[in-house]
């Protein structure tokens, strides 16, 4: 029996199953989360931006109740200024709240994340809830080719769904959300840090079934053209198309550049991302996002964080782009790989952070 799901539909939510589908009110959607997973199997919804961010208290919770639920989001500006249109300040504002997140550079990559999701969220070792994150409208609002996998392929790969500590089981009651204060808070939190230690470890063991089922290869990122680049471009979802194109161009040239994509952002592979990193001369990560207050982007905080225990690593500069949905072009990877190669032959850094395509 799977899965169970529900996602936005004008001013209601669907819950579909294999009896047809229930219809409740966005009020009470929070509610329907958890008694949803309580009472029934496998747990889907999907948002962005605000909707998102209105319900961060349960995003929390969903989390330290270890609750496997899986949500799309395709990523969006938050407000104010009012914005519809794509950045990726609503994911990673809530990137520590304990979900595990996928990002996904196109449809097919959207697809596939979402269908490993639920085996990742819902193993054994692991019981979290998992974000797959995707381009608001560039890729969410856009028509793409995906090659998709039968509907009992499809559930013979996911399982079924096995509760763990069932609200419902008389002979083994337990209780949901207990008020828990400083005698064992702390030992709880450390808990649910060394079960997120092992998740990058089940990931890949997902991804190699998948790739026996469909062909599709996938890892903890997309390293393209790392091995023997001397510069490169750390960038997440759609824009990493844009930046693979430019790439190739420059190797034509003769120019070792190369990309490296994540895929699982939370939790970081700090050790593996740090060594693909390691051996660059000069490395620029592109945040659409910011961090206000924080000197840096999201992405370049952790990337920096990876990179600070080799004692051989690159010199690291931070572009913020696209902000709002303003367009990420190859001129913008142009720009920043030339900036890129000054560094490596140089040594100088003319800006260690700045804001391109916007105006002055």
């Amino acid at each position: 029996m799977r899965p169970v799901v529900w996602s936005s539909r004008s001013k209601s939510f669907s819950i579909f199953s294999l009896w047809g589908t229930l219809l409740v009110s966005a009020v009470a959607s929070a509610l329907v989360a958890l008694l949803v997973y309580l009472f029934w199997p496998s747990t889907y919804t999907a948002t962005s931006s605000q909707g998102l961010l209105l319900m961060a208290e349960v995003i929390f919770n969903i989390a330290g109740l270890r609750l496997p639920v899986v949500m799309t989001c395709a990523n969006r500006a938050v407000s104010a200024p009012i914005n519809i249109w794509n950045d990726q300040q609503d994911a990673v504002s809530i990137r520590d709240s304990g979900w595990i997140q996928l990002w996904s550079e196109n449809a097919q990559e959207a697809y596939d994340n979402t269908i490993q999701a639920f085996r990742i969220a819902e193993h054994m070792d692991i019981r979290l809830p998992a974000m797959v994150c995707l381009d608001g409208f560039i890729i969410s609002h856009s028509i793409g080719r995906i090659e998709y996998l039968e509907d009992d392929e499809v559930q013979n790969f996911v399982g079924e769904f096995r509760k763990l500590n069932p609200l419902l089981d008389i002979e083994r009651p337990v209780s949901y959300g207990p008020l828990i204060l400083q005698d064992y808070y702390m030992e709880y939190r450390r808990a649910q840090a060394e079960v997120a230690s092992k998740v990058s470890g089940v990931v890949l063991d997902v991804a190699q079934d998948f790739e026996n089922l469909s062909g599709r290869k996938y890892g903890l990122f997309d390293a393209y053209h790392l091995d023997d680049a001397e510069i490169g471009i750390i960038i997440l979802n759609s824009a990493a198309g844009t930046t693979k194109d430019v790439i190739d161009e420059y190797r034509s040239r003769g120019i070792k550049a190369g990309l490296l994509k994540p895929r699982l952002y939370r939790p970081f592979p700090y050790r593996e991302t740090g060594e693909a990193l390691s051996h660059l001369k000069a490395l620029c990560v592109l945040d659409r996002a910011d961090a206000f207050g924080g000197s840096f982007g999201p992405v370049y905080t952790d990337v920096a964080a990876s990179l600070y225990p080799f004692q051989q690593r690159p010199i690291l500069i931070n572009k913020v782009y696209g902000l709002g949905g303003r367009d990420y072009l190859p001129e913008h990877a142009e720009m920043a790989l030339n900036e890129l190669l000054e560094i490596a032959e140089t040594g100088r850094v003319r800006n260690y952070k700045e804001y391109i395509g916007v105006r002055e």
